[in-house]
């Protein structure tokens, strides 16, 4: 089992930025890749960026140099650095790793917004 704790959700003006943290614990050993995906209402949640164990990243073509993905092995942690942010970007964000089977955060709220 892998435990996913995510934090740095907020509201925030178009145009600003925001940084989500996610850090995994339990059984950390067999993560492999680990990403962010979103859900906004009345939509299906989809993808946003994943980042491989050797640093590989990928990532929806709606945030494609806006959004960073990263991520630090020693501390079992993932990160989304959000610049330029848009009124679209808004949506409950969702940590994700694979380790065997997938494991979900709980989400939290990024609400772009004037």
């Amino acid at each position: 089992q892998v435990r996913l704790v995510e934090s740095g959700g907020g509201l925030v003006q178009p145009g600003g930025s925001l940084r989500l943290s996610c850090a995994a614990s339990g059984s950390v050993f067999s993560i492999s890749t680990m990403g962010w995906y979103r859900q906004a209402p009345g939509k299906q949640r989809e993808l946003v960026a994943t980042v491989t164990k050797s640093g590989s990243t990928n990532y929806a073509r709606s945030v494609k140099g806006r959004f960073t993905i990263s991520r630090d092995n020693g501390k079992n942690a993932v990160y989304l650095q959000m610049n330029s942010l848009k009124p679209e970007d808004t949506a409950v964000y969702y940590c994700k790793v694979v380790a065997g089977p997938n494991f979900w955060g709980q989400g939290t709220q990024v609400t772009v917004s004037s």
